[in-house]
């Protein structure tokens, strides 16, 4: 009964002792600006770099098998495009729940917490690998059962299934990244992932043109990088001094509020796995227009462009998403909306920069993948829609990681929904197949989703009561250290 009463007690004290915004404002509101920008660039910066080197994995790996022939460069994409939808975009998904938990409990100082949360997210993530492995060992059947090509079908079920042991690798992968982020420890990563990518591209070199496994080398040398990245990070976080407030080894208590943890999970997944598989979706629609190997290598190649390019605008997503969660932890709202605010201009400068480079290199980006000059010549007339997808996908990409700081995946989750379900997709179905305007019609179509999805998103924060958000991550904050005293 005494603890009880304890417990009831510490319910009713006060959450948090807000910073008012004439305390947030004793500095001049330009001496704020800068200081947020550097704090966004110091971490953005290496974020875009870990990004882009992982990635590079996969560009790397299809770059390799392209040069193998027209069949083995789209069995090998539609597999990677498959894995993405049935495995990668889920762990990823449910992995940044950590943004939101991680972020504000190191913002809030409750520095133990990060690596109960993350030890959390390891057991649920890899219990999740299971059953996606699985779909991936079948990956080829059911290509054929969703109407796709035999020939490339079997192919991509043959490579899908050397691509097996990367899921489980990548699930424990993104909950210790998810980790190091958000506790502004991002400089490891870049490391890591730099030394996974130089050693990648002598592992697939050996494995697609030297080992005789060809293209489902390269689905193997993809395996192997993402276990020596993750080995890298392990060892990093078990000896270095920076994590030593943070990891203080396993704990039985990883296994409470796991239902809390998934209630927040899910709609992160079902976040991101909107977006990823509108992407994903198109190059499997693809193969079931004429011509199915020419448009499926080309959206393919395409995609894996945007995809690359991406990596910037979601360098600073993460950012984002570690300033507005650490700050809201905090209690500081104001410095929360700041954060938010200067990220979009950040985006909005990178967005024009980068969707000018692709418009002026269009007409050479197709012989990194190719030497079939229908192949180059396609890809060219579809940068320039590439182009801009990429400077809408930037913005949406900074306001979702304001919505994982502050932790509205369920409201994103249903914007995401809305704006590729029920207006992007069905519109780009209807360019390619009713209108015959072919993959151009299919991407035209993720242009007007992601617009939608940015204009939404905008609208949502833009209304935000940060103040009241603030009060949110104290009252989680809050919840989790009284269960923690409980247990």
């Amino acid at each position: 009964m005494e603890r009880k009463e304890t417990v009831d007690q510490d319910l009713e004290r006060p959450l948090i002792q807000y910073s008012h915004e004439s305390e947030f404002q004793s500095k001049t509101k330009w001496d704020e600006v800068k200081v947020e920008v550097k704090k966004q660039l110091i971490l953005a910066g290496p974020l875009m770099t870990v990004n882009l080197l992982i990635n590079c994995l996969q560009v790397i790996s299809v770059m390799f098998v392209g040069h193998l022939g027209e069949l083995a460069l789209s069995g090998a994409t539609m597999a990677t495009s498959f894995a993405s939808v049935t495995g990668f975009s889920l762990l990823q998904g449910m992995a940044s729940a950590l943004d939101t938990f991680c972020g504000q409990s190191y913002g809030a100082k409750q520095y133990h917490m990060l690596g109960i949360h993350k030890q959390r997210a390891m057991l649920v993530l890899l219990l999740a690998a299971f059953p996606l492995a699985c779909i991936w060992a079948n990956a080829g059947y059911l290509l054929k059962f969703l109407g796709q090509d035999p020939e490339i079908s079997t192919e991509a079920g043959l490579y899908a299934r050397f691509m097996i042991p990367s899921i489980f690798a990548y699930a424990l992968l993104q909950c210790h990244v998810r980790f190091l982020q958000s506790q502004n420890n991002v400089l490891p990563m870049m490391i890591s992932a730099g030394i996974t990518t130089l050693l990648h591209v002598f592992t697939c070199w050996i494995l697609v043109f030297k080992s005789g496994l060809g293209n489902k080398g390269a689905a193997l040398a993809n395996a192997i990088s993402y276990w020596i990245n993750l080995l890298l990070l392990a060892i990093y976080v078990r000896v270095s001094p920076s994590c030593k407030e943070t990891w203080k080894g396993f704990s039985k208590e990883s296994l409470h509020d796991v239902p809390k943890f998934l209630k927040l999970a899910i709609p992160s997944a079902v976040m991101i796995c909107m977006e990823i598989w509108s992407f994903e979706m198109m190059v499997l629609l693809s193969g079931l227009l004429p011509n199915p190997k020419l448009e499926t290598s080309v959206l393919s190649i395409s995609l894996n462009t945007c995809s690359l390019f991406y990596m910037i605008p979601l360098g600073l997503s993460s950012a984002t998403s570690i300033r507005v969660s650490n700050e809201l932890g905090a209690g500081r709202p104001y410095a929360a909306r700041l954060a938010s605010q200067i990220a979009m201009f950040l985006v909005s400068i990178e967005g024009i920069l980068v969707a000018t480079i692709m418009i002026l290199g269009r007409n050479l980006w197709g012989y990194c993948y190719s030497s079939e000059e229908k192949v180059i010549r396609y890809v060219g007339e579809m940068l320039v829609l590439v182009a801009g997808s990429h400077l809408l996908d930037g913005l949406q990409s900074v306001l979702s990681g304001t919505a994982r700081g502050c932790g509205w995946q369920k409201i994103a989750a249903i914007v995401n929904l809305g704006a590729y379900y029920l207006v992007g997709l069905p519109f780009g179905i209807v360019l390619a197949f009713v209108c015959h305007i072919g993959g151009k019609g299919l991407w035209t179509g993720l242009i007007v989703a992601l617009l939608v999805q940015a204009l939404c998103l905008l609208i949502i924060t833009l209304r935000t009561d940060w103040q009241k958000e603030a009060k949110k991550a104290a009252e989680r904050l809050h919840y989790m250290k009284i269960t923690e005293e409980i247990s």
